[in-house]
């Protein structure tokens, strides 16, 4: 086999719109798309409350998000694995090895995340507009409104990062999901399949639409980043 064979093979597969490997690549996209809109509508609107008020328990809240940032994934995945378990708190829900179990481990993998950069970027700009706040007397709804609105270009790359964070993860989704094919079988967990077995082809078509994947994240980032500057050298 020639070094170039495999990415004529993976590109048969994308443009050929094989089966097995389009139904790997929705279930990711499905999985993280879930957990990431999950996560974000909690903890971007929790990263705003942290940024602007002091209350009891701040404190430990931002030292627990920050903390889990630094926390393996695969740990995450033993943590919802006991959690899940027949014999689990949550055993209850029978989701053990299903998609669902799959969101649920990324949804608090990204949660930490969301909320922790959420908070950085509320933390400066309440900053920057807390004595307009106070002049106009809003309360703590209609600010978190216009944080919202004044930091969207921001929260949309943060989305983008947190995507990014959450497709290419392995090791919890092996641990919840088992890797089923047809059923919880995702891209990270196939490319490490199928490279096992020797199918290099498959595992690269996969790899290719992950780097596509990263390359359009970072593109929009870039592009979010430029439309930012241009916005305000224009003001």
């Amino acid at each position: 086999m020639s070094f170039f064979e495999p990415f004529n093979i993976a590109f048969q597969l994308l443009f050929g719109f094989d089966a097995e490997l389009y139904d790997v690549i929705f279930l990711s996209l499905q999985v993280s798309g879930t957990a990431v809109i999950t996560a974000l509508c909690l903890g971007i609107p929790l990263g705003a409350l942290l940024a602007m008020k002091r209350f009891y328990g701040r404190s430990a809240l931002l030292v627990v998000s920050k903390t889990m940032l630094g926390m393996p994934p695969v740990v995450i995945g033993l943590l919802v694995y006991v959690l899940i378990s027949r014999s689990g708190p949550l055993g209850f829900l029978d989701i053990l090895y299903t998609p669902q179990a799959m969101m649920l481990a990324q949804f608090i993998l990204i949660l930490p995340l969301s909320i922790a950069l959420s908070h950085q970027i509320f933390e400066r700009l309440h900053a920057e507009l807390h004595l307009f706040f106070a002049s106009l007397g809003l309360g703590a709804f209609k600010r978190i409104l216009t944080l919202l609105s004044e930091a969207r270009y921001e929260l949309v790359t943060l989305g983008m990062v947190c995507f990014g964070r959450a497709i290419s993860e392995i090791g919890a989704v092996i641990l919840v999901g088992g890797n089923i094919k047809y059923l919880t079988r995702v891209m990270t967990s196939s490319i490490a399949l199928e490279t096992s077995k020797g199918n290099i082809a498959f595992a690269l078509a996969l790899g290719i639409v992950l780097m596509m994947i990263a390359l359009l994240i970072n593109l929009l980032s870039h592009l979010l980043s430029q439309s930012v500057l241009k916005e305000a050298t224009n003001g």
